[in-house]
């Protein structure tokens, strides 16, 4: 059913990807431009109104764990008080919109070996500014939902990876290099941490999950979005660079090291696919490939 959405952080990398598979769908979607800040109650609830959404998906945020270390207060202020607004303006709306939270894996923190999969029932214990602004905001969805009735769902996003990310996230800074080296020759491969293991999904399936909540989910429920299937950053590199027949040095980077690192995030996408039928559709290798690919262009459009 075609429904008219409302998209925070539309222009970035999961949104330009969101938005692309709800027009595909059908969807009208309305995506305001960067100038729209979430922490600007205001201005967000102005846009909401105008925009007479059906749906509302909620991706702007301060994204990269890493850096949030360095920023914390701006951290928590997007992720935090910025999920507030766009509850809020949600809220001001007669329809009652039904409203997505994208939050984050990252709240499950460091986790024992039993406890994996991880569940949407596992205890929260966040370890990174990051992780805490993402349970303070699923918190306020929660209580949204309960003292309000608003419909709000939340998907607790594992990592999600595909063409167009920032150079500063793992896969798309190793492709970046490898692109690099294939184009302008190159001796090594720089990275952070090889040993933490990850739960990786395609942008495009994510994509595909997000619709799918909004449509089938239900209210005040949580979802883990992965593929329930883990890999090391060591293993996405040796891979990365078998396919482009490349043999680079891998040189740990103590810049890209953070101060905490969880070990290991592997989810269990059972409750999503009871819900929704979903399913990734693309094996990680193909995008492996595509990320590379994607960075072969960018690199071909600039001066050596």
């Amino acid at each position: 059913m075609a429904v008219r959405a409302f998209v925070t952080g539309g222009h970035g990398f999961v949104g330009r990807w969101l938005t692309a598979h709800l027009e595909a769908s059908g969807d009208v979607v309305v995506a305001p431009d960067l100038s729209l800040d979430v922490r600007d109650g205001a201005a967000l609830r102005g846009a909401v109104a105008e925009a007479r959404p059906d749906a509302i998906y909620h991706l702007a945020a301060l994204s990269h764990v890493g850096e949030s270390w360095a920023a914390p207060e701006e951290t928590f202020l997007v992720n935090a008080l910025g999920t507030l607004h766009v509850i809020e303006a949600a809220r001001s709306l007669t329809t009652g919109p039904r409203v997505l939270l994208v939050c984050s894996a990252e709240v499950y923190g460091v986790v024992q070996p039993d406890q994996l999969p991880l569940t949407e029932d596992t205890p929260l214990r966040p370890v990174t500014p990051y992780a805490v602004s993402k349970v303070a905001a699923e918190y306020l969805g929660i209580q949204a939902h309960l003292a309000h009735g608003l419909p709000v769902i939340r998907a607790r996003a594992f990592n999600h990876v595909g063409p167009g990310q920032a150079a500063t996230f793992v896969v798309s800074s190793l492709a970046r290099q490898i692109a690099l080296a294939e184009r302008d020759g190159g001796s090594e491969l720089r990275v952070g941490n090889l040993t933490p293991r990850r739960d990786f999904t395609d942008v495009r399936d994510v994509a595909r999950a997000y619709r799918l909540l909004i449509d089938r989910g239900e209210p005040g429920e949580v979802y883990n979005v992965c593929s329930g299937q883990d890999v090391a950053i060591e293993e996405l590199a040796r891979r990365m660079l078998v396919r482009a027949g490349l043999d680079l040095k891998v040189t740990i980077d103590t810049e890209l090291v953070r101060p905490v690192e969880i070990p290991v995030l592997r989810g269990d996408p059972r409750r999503l696919h009871a819900a929704t039928g979903w399913a990734p559709q693309i094996g990680l290798d193909e995008t492996l490939e595509s990320v590379v690919d994607y960075w072969r262009l960018e690199l071909a459009r600039s001066p050596a």
